[in-house]
């Protein structure tokens, strides 16, 4: 049920590995790493101070952590489409699914920060194109995933000429595909045809909301929403100062961000709006903070 991204800036590969190894150990159920080669603090183009913070590949990362954990479920929140061809990375996805025995799970998004784009000379196209780029994406994924023969596919932005597309992941009928973002008519509209698990930075409310956008999408080509694991991105932190939680919340109470008590009844209200999983934010790569989550918060759902 709660899963964690790792942050890939200003750490060690031996810090993350004993983050890991932590939550191995507990109650955890996912970890993650973000696809951003800059720390991901702005949406503007502004060169920034932290920019210059040395920063890890994500895919690097999970490749590392599938092949020094056992348990704990992998993915990248989420994959930039906009940073590798979708071919590339079905391929990817399943090698990695191989190092990890079956426990990837496959995050893709539109890809949104402007900077890091122009830092490394990727296109940034706009939001319309970004969005028909996702769609086809998916599209070339889940077909690279369950086709059974060497395949052609004449899309407006990926073409492929009998592609070739074994090895088949560990999972069957395919490693997950999770859809990140909350827009409402293009990506939960693709999330609904292609994917497998909605990935949202949302209050319980607003969670509600488009779960029902999610549904009626669904409903429009006959998918049973129930096939959508509903997961939520949001920050999880201890703070027994009521005044520094509060400012740390910043007017969005929902916010799990308190004393442990406070913390525990802002996840019920999650639970209760329709999550299922927790990817949770804002948690430095330092196993003690995992393990006091783990005894104060985590236990509470056992």
């Amino acid at each position: 049920m709660f899963g964690s991204q790792l942050h890939n800036q200003n750490t060690s590969w031996e810090d993350i590995k004993a983050t890991l190894a932590t939550m191995e150990r507990g109650r955890w159920h996912s970890a993650w790493f973000y696809d951003h080669f800059l720390p991901p603090v702005s949406r503007t183009d502004e060169v920034l101070p932290n920019d210059s913070f040395p920063t890890f590949e994500g895919w690097s990362l999970l490749t590392g952590a599938a092949a020094v954990t056992e348990r704990l479920r992998l993915g990248v929140l989420v994959t930039g489409n906009t940073y590798r061809n979708p071919a590339l990375l079905a391929k990817m996805a399943a090698t990695v699914d191989h190092i990890s025995n079956g426990r990837l799970e496959l995050g893709i998004g539109a890809g949104w920060n402007i900077r890091e784009h122009q830092a490394f000379s990727w296109e940034f196209p706009s939001m319309r194109e970004r969005q028909d780029r996702l769609e086809e994406a998916c599209e070339v994924i889940k077909l690279l995933f369950t086709a059974e023969e060497l395949f052609d596919y004449e899309g407006r932005y990926y073409r492929l000429k009998q592609a070739p597309s074994w090895p088949k992941g560990v999972q069957r009928p395919h490693p997950p595909i999770m859809v990140g973002g909350k827009g409402r008519t293009r990506t939960l509209k693709t999330l609904a045809k292609y994917g497998d698990i909605m990935n949202v930075i949302a209050g319980p409310e607003e969670l509600r909301e488009l779960i029902g956008v999610l549904e009626r999408h669904c409903e429009a080509i006959g998918r049973d929403p129930a096939e959508i694991r509903k997961t939520v991105h949001v920050p999880m932190r201890i703070e027994r100062d009521e005044g520094r939680a509060r400012e740390l919340r910043d007017g969005m109470d929902w916010r799990m961000i308190g004393p442990p008590a406070y913390v525990i009844d802002r996840a019920r209200d999650f639970i209760e709006a329709g999550t299922q999983e927790f990817m949770l934010q804002m948690i430095p790569n330092k196993p003690p903070v995992y393990d006091e989550l783990d005894a104060e918060v985590l236990s509470a759902f056992d």
